[in-house]
């Protein structure tokens, strides 16, 4: 039965021999765990994920960092080489590529070399895997910043054991995080299993003083997601990953769309995660916020892309996130080509700079949201404990099977998929149907009347129509999907 419990270092040692057979770049001998202690030990200061991340929330900077990777290692220097220079960027990553994420290593190969005799990238991101230490080395070292793997990978031990042992001082990932949002059957033990290992790898290095970042994905499915659904599944993660030994960790948080709400989640959302690893005994734990930019639909016209480019820019700053993730004006176009990625970077700066010593006023408005989110995170957390039985590994598993937890159009069949959510009159993110759920009457009734309100105002039933229309608004120019008004005489 899965626990959360630290793994012991002779059985962490066993598996590790197993999981650096799964890919011949696994005999390399810089994966050494000395070896790869002394290469994380050269890694500069200002290319450390970590220690940048400390400095940006001590200055109160929200820092910037895109999503890119292509299949050809040179390309990919490339690449990361004109978003660090023409886009400014902060941080940079590398998105892996599909195949890498399922494991499939071969398939990656024979997409590399597809690529090479197509001349351009058949792969939807890099197959770091593939390249190896070595590889993943020379990113590095032709870049100035620090960088980040961010994937979608279930099981990413591999794949984790390669950039780290490359100095690569963050990863993107969780086994809830990773698992839910992107895979139909993969059992959630085994991906907390496999993620309970990646980070053991981050912790063993925080004792040899190496401080390396760990980032749980925030948005989950992108769409619709309530504030306190994904607080609670990153406060778990970052739970998870704390008692392993992980000394610094970001929690995350997908633009909702009204301002109000998504400051209020952002706020929240440093102060719970906090507040819930001192309570079990992860004091010393240093936490940090990103902010995506908006997950869902994009207006194809590049003008009102990046307007809504702007609005998430404007949000993490007013939120004092430590960090964002940038989109591009050509988001519904699918990848965006490196200027327009680079674009939506220069875009996000000149307004997180601009805004970096405005605070957004309290109010009253903004009280009410914290409050609202704050008490469903805490129904939410403790009924997870308790059907634990105090373990959050056991709890996370049972809860999500009973649907005490449930993400809102994920793929997962470990996932119950009973809870709709809907948008108020003001665009706040709520819930239209609840599932099993655990919230009591008290919080049910506020979402009720908060979408009553809104049926009222545009003459309809409260009604999944609410949910389809909203999940479609922002590619139309609007927050709210409101029905359409019927012409005079029709």
């Amino acid at each position: 039965m899965i626990e959360n419990k630290k793994i012991p270092w002779d059985t962490f040692l066993a598996k590790r021999k197993h999981i650096l057979t799964q890919w011949e770049t696994g005999n390399s001998p810089l994966l050494d765990l000395e070896t790869a202690v002394e290469t994380l030990r050269r890694v500069p200061d200002h290319k450390n994920f970590a220690k940048k991340l400390r400095h940006a929330k001590a200055e109160g900077i929200t820092m910037i960092q895109p999503r890119a990777g292509v299949a050809l290692i040179d390309e990919h220097i490339k690449l990361m080489q004109y978003l660090e220079k023409e886009g400014e960027a902060d941080f940079l990553p590398s998105t892996i590529d599909s195949y890498t994420r399922q494991n499939r290593y071969q398939h990656a190969q024979d997409g590399i070399k597809e690529s090479e005799r197509a001349g351009r990238s058949l792969l939807n991101g890099f197959p770091a895997v593939n390249y190896g230490v070595e590889g993943c080395q020379r990113v590095l070292d032709s870049i100035h910043v620090p960088i980040q793997a961010r994937h979608g990978t279930p099981d990413a031990r591999l794949l984790t054991e390669i950039i780290h042992a490359a100095g690569w001082t963050s990863n993107e990932g969780g086994g809830i995080s990773y698992n839910i949002p992107y895979a139909k059957n993969i059992g959630l033990e085994d991906t907390i299993r496999y993620w309970q290992y990646c980070d053991r790898l981050v912790g063993y290095y925080a004792e040899q003083g190496i401080e390396i970042n760990r980032e749980p994905y925030g948005p989950l499915t992108g769409t619709l997601v309530p504030p306190s659904i994904s607080h609670t599944v990153a406060i778990i993660e970052a739970l998870l990953a704390a008692e392993q030994g992980v000394m610094n960790i970001t929690v995350g948080y997908g633009q909702g769309g009204n301002i109000v709400q998504d400051i209020a989640a952002l706020q929240t959302l440093d102060e719970l995660t906090n507040y819930y690893l001192k309570l079990f005994g992860y004091g010393d734990v240093f936490v940090t916020t990103v902010f995506h930019q908006w997950m869902g639909g994009f207006p194809a016209d590049e003008a009102k892309a990046m307007g809504v480019i702007g609005l998430a820019a404007t949000v993490a700053a007013q939120g004092k996130a430590t960090k964002m993730i940038t989109k591009s004006p050509h988001e519904s176009q699918g990848i965006p080509t490196k200027e327009a990625n680079a674009e939506g970077l220069r875009a996000s700066k000149i307004i997180t700079r601009l805004l970096q010593d405005q605070t957004y006023p309290s109010s009253k408005k903004l009280k009410a949201e914290k409050d609202i989110i704050k008490k469903e995170v805490n129904a939410l957390i403790y009924a997870i404990l308790n059907v634990g039985k105090g373990d959050f590994a056991r709890g996370v598993v049972s809860a999500f099977e009973r649907g005490i937890i449930d993400i809102p159009f994920a793929p997962s069949e470990m996932n119950a998929g009973k809870i709709l959510p809907a948008r108020d009159v003001e665009g706040c993110i709520r819930i239209l149907e609840f599932g099993n759920l655990a919230f009591d009457d008290e919080i049910k009734a506020f979402h009720r009347e908060k979408l009553q309100k809104r049926a009222e105002q545009e003459g309809r039933d409260v009604s999944f129509k609410m949910t389809i229309d909203d999940v479609y608004a922002v590619s139309m120019g609007r927050l709210i999907g409101k029905p359409k008004k019927r012409e005079a005489g029709s």
